[in-house]
């Protein structure tokens, strides 16, 4: 068994033995950390100097069928499909975004003796959801890269449904299994498409790649324009793209707390991750084709879903609109089509899935304490109360609006970079001709502002001002040491990525610069 074969398989081990009589929350613990500690010895085996291929790989065919590019040796056989892993700098990133909120999400998770429900299903559901993330980006065949995602789907259904919050939490999980379904469901007729179109031999993405690169590779311009735009809508549909993003704000306002952690941290990266290692490189003309499409729909995500979270009177609504709304900036790196602005997007996947992971934990334990996260229920003055989580709820908005130091920031900063770049490459003698790419950047960093303004104006109701009559006579606990750690954790990383980026960025630089048709 390799690293990441190991890495897959300590969270579903460690779901049976839940699921068979085995300490939730204890065994949910151990698994979690173990993780951790092998995803970082993943970067310690991964070797720099090696550049546009896949490392720590494993493969266990299933199906083999004959190599007909072999011509040399027409006995050669090529793997159809089977269970095959790897990892670049893309991946690796997203491997180590897994493993820190799968451990701050179980931290979190509450006592045994306070889940309404099977406590066991509770538990192993948070890892098979984590199991399905990390198996989607270890996978470097095209089948168990889609069933990953789809084992995570299940979980996440029944968390919602069965422990969510609120009396319309099953009507919420049926609508977000009916968006992600049609999504799913979109996103592999794309994939089959691309699969035929490229000679229908093998599903390992190292060869559809090299196919991909060939002259001529796929019949038409007109079907590269339809599979990429395929591929557009069902990975957009998982991400929240606008306007296919109504599913997401309730579903994670619904959601248990590690769920959303889980789910708005790191599976909703499954579809941004689907684009770059996927419809990018290998439709290259078909995403030059739509990018003005891409554009229109992500200042959607930015503009129109930013002002619709600054009306939001609940913050797990705010919080859930906030995320829709920030994926609009991973989608403007990626539309750049440039090395910088992808870069960019991949780490912002890292930060915004650290950030938001850390609010949806903050929002747990304001559920807990005050029963509503509505702003005028609440009220303002819980600094004075609970200076604990007034100080590491200031850290949170600080980072999510991408205050300088923390990782979002880094991340912002190289898209927009990305944005402007080909801004340069336009002069003329009659001056700078702006294009789609840099009137979306401008509109993005409207963006920042909408994003100060909702999220300063959040920490000021909750915690500035004068105490509010509804806490007087009521015992309000700040957080204890256990409840600090998790974040803690959380905020560390955003901290040390932030004011040393290049600590991830050197993983990103050969694998982003592999893609083919970027610009450098």
């Amino acid at each position: 068994m390799t690293l990441l074969e190991a890495i897959i398989a300590v969270p579903i081990v460690a779901a049976i033995a839940i699921a068979f009589g085995s300490p939730t929350r204890p065994t949910a613990m151990a698994a979690a950390a173990i993780n951790l500690v092998l995803i970082l010895m993943t970067f310690g085996q991964y070797d720099l100097t090696l550049e546009g291929v896949y490392q720590l790989t494993g493969s266990h065919p299933i199906i083999t069928v004959p190599d007909l590019a072999n011509v040399a040796n027409p006995g050669a056989e090529t793997t159809l499909f089977g269970l095959s892993t790897g990892v670049d700098g893309i991946s690796l990133v997203l491997l180590l975004l897994t493993g820190l909120v799968t451990l701050a999400a179980v931290w979190v998770s509450p006592a045994e003796d306070q889940i309404k429900g099977s406590k066991r299903l509770y538990y192993l559901s948070s890892l098979l959801i984590s199991a399905g993330a990390l198996g989607a980006f270890c996978s470097t065949d095209l089948f168990f890269f889609f069933a990953f995602h789809e084992l995570a789907l299940i979980p996440t259904f029944l968390m919602i449904g069965i422990f969510g919050s609120g009396p319309n939490r099953v009507r919420v999980a049926w609508k977000m299994t009916i968006y992600l379904g049609v999504g799913s469901m979109i996103l592999l007729a794309g994939l089959v498409a691309l699969f035929v179109a490229l000679g229908g031999q093998s599903l390992q993405f190292a060869d559809l790649q090299a196919w991909a690169d060939a002259p001529a590779a796929i019949a038409s311009a007109s079907l590269e324009n339809w599979i990429f735009l395929t591929l557009l809508i069902g990975f957009g549909i998982l991400v929240s793209l606008f306007p296919f993003h109504t599913w997401a704000p309730e579903a994670y306002a619904t959601a248990p707390t590690p769920t959303a952690m889980l789910h708005a941290g790191v599976l909703k990266k499954f579809g941004l991750y689907g684009l770059i290692r996927i419809a990018l490189p290998m439709l290259p003309n078909g995403a030059a084709h739509w990018q003005t499409l891409l554009l229109v729909l992500l200042v959607g995500n930015i503009l129109y879903v930013g002002y619709v979270t600054m009306a939001q009177k609940r913050f797990d609504l705010m919080l859930g609109n906030s995320s829709v709304m920030h994926m609009g900036y991973a989608f403007l790196g990626i539309a750049a089509m440039n090395t910088i602005g992808v870069q960019g997007a991949v780490l912002l996947m890292f930060a915004h899935g650290i950030s938001i992971a850390l609010l949806f934990a903050l929002n747990g334990h304001l559920r807990k304490r005050f029963g509503t996260l509505e702003f005028d229920r609440i009220g303002g003055g819980l600094g004075k109360l609970l200076p604990s989580l007034g100080l590491l709820f200031g850290f949170a908005i600080m980072a999510a609006i991408g205050l300088p130091g923390f990782a979002n920031f880094s991340a912002e900063v190289m898209i927009f970079f990305g944005g402007f770049a080909g801004l340069f490459a336009q002069q003329s003698g009659e001056g700078i001709n702006l294009g789609p790419v840099q009137i979306a950047t401008m509109c993005a960093i409207w963006g920042v502002v909408i994003s100060a303004v909702y999220g300063l104006r959040a920490y000021r109701n909750l915690f500035m001002g004068p105490l509010p009559d509804s806490t007087k006579g009521r015992e309000l606990v700040d957080l204890t040491l256990a409840e600090k750690l998790p974040l803690l954790l959380l905020i560390v990383a955003l901290l040390v990525i932030g004011f040393a980026p290049g600590l991830l960025i050197k993983y990103l630089v050969s694998s982003i610069e592999n893609i083919s048709h970027l610009a450098g």
